[in-house]
C-alpha cells in the first residue's frame, strides 16, 4: 500500500474561495468608516438631483400641454397659462437642486468631518 500526497492548486479556485470568505468576515473598522464617508457623500447630490429632475420633466410636460392647447386644439388662454407654469418649472428646477444639496451639505458635514478626522489620524 502506497500513502502519497497529492496537492492541486488552482489559482482561479482560490480567488474564489477567498472571494466567499470576505463576505462572511467582519469588516475592518477602517474600511467600515471609510464606506460610511463614500456613502454620505454619494447621498448629497442624488436626492437632490432626482427631486429636480422630476419637478424639471414635470414642468417640460406641463409646458408641452399647454402648446397643444395653444396651437392644436386652439385654447389660447389655457395653453398660454401652461405655457408660462411650465416654464416658471424648468427655471426652478437648477435652483431647487442648489438649495436642496446645500441644505443637504449642512445636515451631513459635522458626520463627514468627524469621519475624515478619524480616518486622517491612523
Amino acid at each position: 500500500m502506497s500513502e502519497s500526497f497529492t496537492y492541486h492548486y488552482s489559482a482561479e479556485r482560490q480567488n474564489e474561495i477567498d472571494a466567499i470568505r470576505k463576505k462572511y468576515l467582519p469588516p475592518a473598522e477602517h474600511e467600515n468608516k471609510l464606506e460610511q464617508l463614500r456613502k454620505l457623500d454619494a447621498s448629497l447630490t442624488t436626492t437632490a438631483f432626482i427631486v429636480s429632475m422630476a419637478v424639471g420633466i414635470a414642468s417640460a410636460l406641463v409646458f408641452g400641454v399647454g402648446m397643444c392647447c395653444f396651437l392644436v386644439w386652439s385654447l389660447w388662454v389655457l395653453g398660454a397659462l401652461l405655457c408660462v407654469v411650465g416654464v416658471i418649472g424648468m427655471l426652478a428646477a437648477p435652483v431647487l437642486y442648489r438649495r436642496l444639496v446645500e441644505k443637504r451639505r449642512q445636515q451631513i458635514a459635522p458626520e463627514i468631518l468627524r469621519l475624515t478626522e478619524e480616518l486622517s489620524q491612523k
